[in-house]
């Protein structure tokens, strides 16, 4: 399985994902972080569902960029180009992966920002080649396993978070994950835009790198716990 989250807030966008495959007892990592060079500006997709449509539609979509006889400056048509690809590769692939009782299943969360884009931008692409845009009100997107992960991101996330809060709850949406599934784990690739910059941050994080980080999540979700005012024990 994976996990990758993204958030778009006022002050830019975090990307997250994770490296763990699993294949019944054998485990391997592969990066699921994918970035696009265009027009000087630097794209990211990631994705969940098959590794053989993901691939087929990556390389796709950099050979069409990379023979394109026009450039690029709204990250929408990027969007739409992404899209394209992966209704051609179903076309190409639905059929036979069908018969084989496979489901055309991937799913996209991209992004970036282009010359004529105002602010960095963050869309989610379906199965079917179509996107919606992240907006205030549905300021993260994620793919793979994503209950776990949900409520941390809908009480504590709003468009008005900080970028540096933004990345601690991508880190922590990601550790609760983690927790509960075998199929998702360290290292964890991060890209940060903020708003306003030429160029994106990426760095892969091991479990060490963070710890100090996690470890304080915890330490203050049980001091917490400690403190709660509960009266549910009281007549036990």
């Amino acid at each position: 399985m994976t996990f990758c989250v993204g958030i778009k807030v006022n002050d830019g966008i975090v990307m997250l994902a994770d490296t763990r495959i699993v294949r019944g007892s054998e485990q391997s990592y592969k990066q699921k972080l994918f970035k696009f060079e265009h027009a000087d500006k630097t794209l990211f997709t990631m994705t969940s569902g098959l590794r053989s449509v993901r691939d087929k539609t990556l390389l796709y979509i950099e050979e069409t960029l990379r023979e394109a006889p026009v450039t690029f400056d709204h990250f929408y048509q990027f969007a739409n180009l992404f899209g394209e690809q992966l209704r051609r590769v179903k076309s190409e692939d639905g059929p036979s992966l069908a018969a084989s009782n496979y489901s055309f299943n991937l799913n996209a969360i991209i992004g970036g920002q282009l010359s004529a884009d105002a602010e960095p931008k963050l869309f989610y692409v379906y199965p079917e080649g179509n996107w919606v845009e992240s907006s205030p009100d549905t300021p993260y997107f994620m793919v793979g396993r994503t209950y776990y992960a949900k409520p941390i991101l809908d009480l504590l996330l709003r468009s008005d978070t900080s970028l540096q809060s933004a990345a601690a709850l991508a880190l922590l949406a990601f550790d609760a994950t983690r927790a509960s599934v075998t199929d998702v784990g360290y290292p964890v690739d991060v890209t940060i835009l903020p708003h306003g910059a030429l160029t994106p941050s990426i760095q892969r994080y091991s479990e060490a790198d963070v710890k100090n980080i996690t470890d304080e999540w915890h330490a203050s979700l049980d001091q917490a716990l400690r403190k709660l005012p509960t009266t549910l024990t009281a007549d036990l």
